[in-house]
């Protein structure tokens, strides 16, 4: 599975910070819950790779 392979599993992701300082990413899906905690710095660098590539889709769809 890669990036540009499309599947119909339907997920929730929660976004937020957690009691250690940590910032999680909680993904969940019918018999699977994947908790990834990063610290703020790491939370930080993500963000601006979604910021990225959401630029980069923008242009892809115009």
């Amino acid at each position: 599975m890669g990036i540009n392979s499309e599947r119909d599993i339907e997920a929730n992701l929660q976004i937020g910070p957690t009691d250690k300082g940590m910032v999680r990413l909680f993904i969940e899906a019918p018999g699977v819950e994947v908790p990834m905690d990063f610290d703020p710095e790491e939370a930080d660098e993500i963000a601006e790779e979604i910021r990225a590539a959401a630029k980069a889709a923008r242009r892809v769809k115009g």
